[in-house]
């Protein structure tokens, strides 16, 4: 969630609500042999963009803040979670209906919103929760939750059920839990972004840059080490732990004094190793940066067992990582892209659905992409 420049976005275009397209449909961007492997060849062919603008009410509660997302091929619909931290309503999930076909990405259709649950079987109470990520797992949706260091409030992943209701609850591995003195655990804003489930079950969940123990936050010359924690499924039980390095700020501000970031921002598992990573960066007086990289964790190092990435002496072997596309560089202007599925269009071909968090914001929007998968890693 992207909220520390929130003040001064207001110069962020709004769109039209009718469909945008920045670049033409059925532009192909390919990636034949990330890190040299030809057998992980995608490509992607570009569908058109919808947006739902800033302010649009649904059912009496204000849509927006889509920071997940995922397809629910039962229904043939997508759910999306909102990082509202119940705050304008409560937490919350939408059923979505995207209408996606090789024409292009015609609308985007709330169908309904699901409220979530706390443990005790109650809404979320204000700024007790701050969700980010969702996807469909073998016992429910699972969903994380990036918590509040300031208020020294733990991340969490659940399990809940379709209607909102409280499941169960993942162990939160130690050195992620916020402390007074900044000296472990996650910095605000900046922790579990990221869900993504294998085929085999596993849940992958990352923070968006590294913990306080594992070093500095992105600047323009100098990346970030970002921890994914691989956890059995079935469990909640944390299995490895693996270092995503995130890249440096791609773009200074170019507003006199200031501020711009980087960050992971969503990821999706296209087999047991490989993952698709969003990084999504801002810079005041410019705009969103949104890249898609594709990440192998084969041969990446365990970490789970090092306390401090920052002062560690052993060899450690991060998850390898491949640009696959620039949003800016076939066109597009993007948001604040935090959400990403993977899911079927109309006519049943591959789709990947790219979505914005607003922040509320009216000099923000809720936009949607979507790209027909023409290829995938075999």
């Amino acid at each position: 969630m992207t909220k520390r420049f929130l003040a001064t976005a207001a110069f962020v275009l709004l769109s039209s609500t009718a469909s945008v397209f920045a670049t033409d449909i059925g532009a192909t961007v390919e990636t034949a042999c990330p890190f040299g492997d030809c057998a992980a060849a995608i490509s992607l062919s570009y569908l058109g963009e919808f947006v739902i603008p800033t302010g649009q009410m649904e059912n009496g509660v204000e849509f927006g803040g889509i920071s997940g997302l995922d397809f629910d091929a039962a229904t043939g619909h997508y759910m999306a979670i909102s990082d509202d931290r119940s705050e304008k309503a409560p937490a919350r999930l939408y059923d979505l209906d995207i209408d996606v076909g090789a024409a292009g990405l015609k609308g985007v259709t709330v169908v309904k919103h699901v409220t979530l649950q706390d443990k005790n079987g109650q809404p979320f109470a204000s700024r007790t929760v701050d969700p980010e990520s969702i996807r469909f797992g073998k016992d429910g949706i699972y969903w994380g939750s990036e918590g509040d260091a300031k208020a020294l409030i733990a991340p969490f992943v659940r399990v809940t059920s379709p209607d909102g209701a409280f499941v169960r609850e993942f162990k939160l591995p130690d050195g992620f839990a916020p402390t007074a003195d900044k000296t472990t655990g996650i910095r605000d804003n900046l922790a579990f972004e990221d869900i993504a489930v294998s085929p085999s079950g596993d849940v992958l969940v990352g923070v968006e840059a590294a913990l306080y123990q594992d070093g500095p936050n992105p600047s323009l010359t100098t990346g970030s080490l970002s921890r994914i924690v691989r956890y059995d499924g079935a469990t909640g039980e944390p299995k490895a732990q693996y270092v995503y390095p995130v890249s440096p700020i791609p773009q200074a501000a170019t507003r006199a004094g200031g501020g711009n970031d980087n960050g992971m921002s969503e990821m999706i598992a296209l087999d047991d190793h490989r993952l698709l990573a969003v990084e999504r960066s801002y810079a005041q007086g410019f705009g969103n940066n949104v890249k898609l990289f594709m990440m192998d964790l084969d041969g990446a190092t365990d970490v789970s067992a090092i306390a401090s990435l920052a002062k560690n002496d052993q060899r450690v072997v991060p998850a390898r990582k491949s640009q696959v596309l620039d949003l800016r560089a076939i066109g597009l202007t993007p948001d604040n892209i935090e959400a990403m599925a993977i899911g079927k269009a109309k006519d049943g071909t591959d789709v990947l659905i790219l979505g914005s968090d607003n922040n509320f914001s009216t000099g923000q929007k809720s936009q949607f992409y979507a790209f027909k998968i023409n290829r995938r890693p075999q």
